[in-house]
């Protein structure tokens, strides 16, 4: 009985009490799943042998290069083309027959969802410029359904492409013959704004394109704090 009768008493200040703990943790439980910024990969960050020797120690400012290239329109694309956008760059070549028509398949995926959205473009570098023509990226381009506006595929010069590729977004091998020769890989690299790598993604994996979309609206959230 007096048990039920200090229960009768108090039976308010238990109810208030209840909810209020029901509140802090709904707030602890927010607070603590703010959802993070991406992280901003350095060289260290990466397996050596994706990293030119002379870069590998960098742990931070780590940026994209300047560079000069050209499209499959005959267009001179440089880093002022990309300026305050968001991007993902890979390497390929047009005329690989193994891993690069299930990367362009995904690139053409991400550019049909990102059509709309004008912060966001695309940048295939070719790893055999001196196959990759012109005339060549632009059949490869009308085959595979690239947008113009929205994606460029370009050539130049071996030593720069081999430089941006090993210097600046740190996703393809050396093939260890000299002459500025790569290993390409399935990698895709995300690059913010400020030129800085974001993420990297398996190109020939859905559930990692997919991945790649979500960290793209979680970067854009960035830019509107």
């Amino acid at each position: 009985m007096a048990f039920l009768s200090f229960f009768k008493r108090y039976k308010k200040f238990g109810i208030f009490f209840s909810v209020l703990c029901v509140a802090i943790i709904a707030i602890i439980y927010n607070i603590l799943n703010v959802e993070k910024p991406l992280p901003i990969y350095q060289p260290v960050n990466f397996e050596p042998k994706l990293v030119d020797s002379t870069i590998q120690h960098i742990e931070k400012y780590h940026t994209v290069a300047d560079f000069s290239l050209i499209n499959q329109n005959g267009d001179t694309i440089t880093q002022d083309t990309y300026k305050d956008k968001i991007y993902i760059a890979d390497f390929f070549f047009t005329t690989c027959k193994t891993i690069c028509p299930i990367m362009t398949d995904h690139m053409v995926y991400i550019q049909n969802n990102v059509l709309e959205d004008n912060d966001i473009l695309l940048l295939s570098h070719s790893v055999t410029p001196e196959i990759d023509s012109v005339a060549q990226l632009k059949r490869y381009a009308n085959k595979k359904g690239v947008v113009d506006s929205k994606w460029n595929l370009v050539t130049g010069d071996r030593k720069e492409i081999y430089d941006l590729a090993r210097k600046s977004y740190l996703v393809v091998e050396d093939d260890g013959m000299g002459n500025y020769g790569m290993v390409h890989t399935e990698n895709f690299a995300l690059i913010d704004k400020k030129r800085q790598i974001r993420g990297v993604y398996s190109g020939i994996r859905k559930s990692a394109i997919d991945s790649l979309l979500k960290d793209i609206e979680t970067l854009k959230k960035e830019y509107k704090q």
